[in-house]
């Protein structure tokens, strides 16, 4: 092989303005942090767009994205179908009756693949619901990175009592 071939590479500099070699490596929090926020753009629920990645040992298990099952209608083109629960303290949550999580999504896809997940960490937009994290306990998830809380005050306990470590993890300028 010649020399000028070899030179024109795919870590040949860049003629442009953007100089790659001055932007930051990801680390793997940031990349499996960034990577959920790119999964949750697939998210059809017009309530909030939430997505997760499964990873263990810096390796990508599953994704999920909050939707409607597949082949069934999505809320973008129906519409939600809200129903409304009563936590024990007396605040009301509302969910909707089309969308399953994104972390349900991610071990669905773990499963229909045969792919085990236990002792890997999830990566997720928004901290889980009580409902989720439970799930996440029985298939034997470690650590729940999030970036944004969501009523977190709900699953104190149950995280405490399982012993699942909850880590906020914040992406900026992704």
């Amino acid at each position: 092989m010649s020399d000028d071939i070899q030179s024109e590479g795919c870590c040949k500099p860049c003629d442009g303005d953007h100089d790659h070699a001055s932007e930051p490596r990801l680390g793997w929090h940031e990349y499996f942090m960034s990577v959920a926020h790119l999964i949750a753009k697939r998210a059809t629920c017009t309530r909030g767009h939430i997505g997760a990645v499964v990873v263990r040992d810096n390796n990508i298990l599953s994704t999920g994205y909050n939707g409607a099952p597949s082949g069934l209608p999505h809320c973008n083109e129906t519409n939600c179908k809200i129903y409304r629960s009563v936590h024990p303290d007396g605040t009301v949550e509302e969910n909707c009756v089309n969308t399953i999580h994104a972390e349900i999504n991610a071990i669905a896809q773990a499963a229909k693949h045969g792919v085990s997940i236990k002792d890997a960490d999830i990566y997720i937009t928004a901290s889980p619901c009580i409902h989720c994290l439970k799930v996440l306990i029985n298939v034997g998830i470690r650590t729940i990175y999030y970036d944004k809380p969501y009523k977190i005050e709900h699953i104190s306990e149950l995280l405490r009592l399982s012993g699942i470590r909850l880590v906020q993890i914040n992406v900026h300028n992704i």
